[in-house]
């Protein structure tokens, strides 16, 4: 059996006392956040731009919106600008 912690007990731990989770599923959860917050500003604003593309938003509508939810990220970026955003998605 091994005595390594996990880096995350304490969330884990909480998850699993306030959700219903088992310890597995609530590890599982953790990674997956960690991961998606983990992704980098130029693959966040590409996969967003492309998402909200597919839903028929135009730039004008979606730039401002990326912008926006570039703010809410974990670890908050540098702000940029709605021409630095263009730039990230058509090089």
């Amino acid at each position: 059996m091994s005595t390594t912690r996990h880096p995350h007990e304490e969330l884990i731990t909480h998850l699993t006392r306030t959700s219903g989770l088992g310890p597995g599923e609530a590890a599982r959860v953790v990674a997956d956040v960690l991961s998606y917050f983990s992704e980098p500003v130029e693959e966040f604003v590409r996969r967003r731009h492309a998402e909200l593309k597919a839903r028929g938003l135009t730039n004008d509508e979606i730039f401002p919106r990326v912008a926006a939810e570039l703010r809410m990220r974990r670890v908050a970026p540098p702000e940029l600008s709605l021409r630095q955003l263009r730039r990230i998605v058509y090089g």
